[in-house]
């Protein structure tokens, strides 16, 4: 506190976003910081050769399901590291990709992982299940760059597996998984919900409330 004013933090969140479903969550971050009286910006992630969603392809895709558990980095474009210098906490976002983080985000902790030491470090993991391997290769290497890691906030697409998975593979591949009443029965919707939307602002605003008391 200076003059019983709160002192204000500045975060940064670095995100990629395939199907704007960590977008979706990233907007609503945002928000949650600011009105905790954060400074925010945002840097998304850009692939030097662009992805297109859906694959429209069923061969595509399992073959990315397949590089992707494999870890293959995507590279991305050169980005301006002096907003990640200036900030005090990194929010890293993105979605899983075959229990890893996605290509994009793995190029980047590649060629930035330095700017990390000393940073509060926050994982935002959107996902259809299978998190946790994601996480720890996230935490591995915050820590190994003399970052602090914090736990994770994670959002599940929230539907049952089998139907999970088989509408997830349908909608990358560019099948509409709803025009199937078997499938549309369990597999209502890709992605969260709105319900989950205000909960990631409200988790947000929890987080920001903490990390603004803190040294």
């Amino acid at each position: 506190m200076e003059n019983g004013q709160k002192v204000s933090k500045s975060v940064i969140i670095i995100y990629y976003s395939l199907s704007t479903q960590t977008a979706k969550l990233v907007h609503r971050l945002r928000k949650g910081f600011r009105q905790e009286g954060f400074n925010v910006q945002t840097l998304k992630l850009i692939p030097t050769k662009k992805l297109s969603f859906p694959l429209h392809s069923i061969p595509k895709t399992i073959f990315m399901m397949l590089t992707t558990f494999l870890r293959r980095r995507i590279p991305i474009r050169p980005i301006d590291s002096t907003q990640i210098k200036e900030a005090e906490i990194v929010v890293l976002a993105g979605p899983t990709w075959s229990y890893n983080p996605s290509g994009p985000m793995l190029d980047f902790l590649d060629k930035y992982i330095g700017l990390l030491k000393d940073k509060i470090v926050l994982p935002v993991i959107s996902c259809r299940k299978y998190w946790r391997s994601h996480f720890n290769y996230l935490r591995r290497k915050v820590e190994s760059a003399g970052g602090r890691c914090m736990q994770p906030i994670v959002f599940t697409h929230n539907i049952k597996e089998p139907w999970s998975t088989i509408g997830t593979f349908m909608t990358i591949a560019g099948i509409n998984p709803r025009s199937y009443p078997l499938i549309r029965k369990h597999y209502p919707r890709y992605g969260h919900n709105k319900i989950q939307l205000n909960q990631m602002e409200s988790k947000t605003r929890d987080i920001a409330t903490s990390l603004m008391k803190s040294d």
